[in-house]
């Protein structure tokens, strides 16, 4: 309840609003997928909304920041520390982490690094396959940062296509004028 009252409060002094189509989150768990990523704020707005929407929500983080003294406060948070110089185990392990969990959202910026100057690269498609090996939907989350609003608007249930859903969420994006890049034929 302080968690949630503490967050309401800090978007309302950002400035931000939440707008959350209820059908998005009706699933106990899910791997929510946010754009644009700005900056490590985004994190924080991401983890304000989370606890207004009571989710049990984690966030992969690279392992180089749960360093004393940030770690213990980091996975008190809810966070997940990932070694990215082994990602094909990240997969394996979120499925463990699922399986253990009645209620689980897994929240993950899949522009990870932004580029130089602003430029876009390809999304990760990490997401995906741990949505599809945990058989969870996939919840589609907006950052829209000129009119400061938060929007979880969509889901999408991973398919036997992978590009199909890359797709599909490419194309949800792009009603909100957002432009998701991908590295492989879906493009």
């Amino acid at each position: 309840m302080i968690g949630s009252a503490l967050s309401k409060l800090t978007l309302k002094v950002k400035g931000w609003k939440l707008e959350v189509n209820p059908e998005a989150v009706s699933d106990p768990k899910n791997v929510m997928i946010g754009f644009p990523h700005t900056s490590n704020f985004d994190s924080v707005l991401a983890m304000a909304a989370f606890q207004i929407l009571d989710l049990n929500y984690h966030i992969l983080m690279k392992k180089e920041l749960f360093r004393f003294p940030l770690g213990p406060v980091l996975k008190s948070l809810g966070c997940i520390p990932v070694d990215r110089a082994k990602s094909k185990n990240v997969v394996q392990q979120m499925v463990e982490e699922f399986a253990q969990h009645d209620r689980f959202t897994l929240a993950v910026a899949p522009e990870a690094t932004r580029g130089k100057d602003g430029e876009k690269r390809p999304i990760r498609t990490g997401f995906w396959h741990i949505a599809k090996a945990t058989n969870v939907p996939i919840v589609l989350m907006h950052s829209d940062v000129e009119h400061k609003i938060g929007r979880l608007f969509a889901k999408v249930y991973p398919s036997d296509s992978m590009e199909n859903d890359l797709l599909e969420i490419k194309r949800l994006y792009a009603a909100y004028g957002v432009e998701v890049i991908f590295a492989s034929k879906a493009e």
